[in-house]
């Protein structure tokens, strides 16, 4: 009996070598996913410390948006990590993808306030940065969509009046 082996090595290749490529895309996009996640909430952060640090004169509502300045400013700090100009560095982000609202954090019962918020009756106002941005996949341009992945971030601040 007379065993020919030729072509083995290349046979079994071609039966391992899909899956090999699934593992080794799937964790380049998956490292993509997260740095991109990671981006995100790290630009969210730094606009709800960049939104805390605005006078109070920017936030005269306990409740909705802050004014047009501090809310523009503070997208731009979500995208390009700046309060004006720069490059985006948050991939996929547009300035609709950034809400910036605020609220004021009252305790049950009587409440005295004090330090940076005396004389505010409707306590201590707090802002809140979010954004909800579309995934872009790298594998993009090998027709994977990554359509219904997002990235999601949320960051609160009390406001400091600065």
């Amino acid at each position: 009996m007379t065993h020919d082996r030729n072509g083995a090595a290349a046979a079994e290749m071609a039966l391992v070598l899909p899956i090999l490529l699934v593992l080794m895309f799937g964790s380049l996009e998956i490292g993509n996913y997260f740095m991109n996640q990671h981006t995100l909430v790290k630009a969210v952060r730094d606009g709800a410390r960049f939104a805390a640090r605005k006078p109070f004169a920017g936030y005269t509502a306990c409740s909705g948006s802050p004014d047009a300045t501090v809310v523009s400013e503070t997208q731009n700090v979500v995208m390009r990590g700046y309060s004006s100009g720069g490059t985006i560095i948050t991939p996929n982000i547009d300035a609709a993808d950034v809400s910036v609202t605020t609220s004021c954090e009252t305790m049950a019962g009587t409440q005295t306030m004090s330090g940076i918020y005396a004389g505010r009756t409707t306590g201590a106002q707090i802002v809140r940065v979010s954004a909800r941005v579309n995934y872009r996949p790298v594998l993009g341009i090998m027709g994977f969509t990554g359509i219904g992945l997002h990235l999601n971030a949320a960051s609160e601040a009390a406001v400091a009046g600065l």
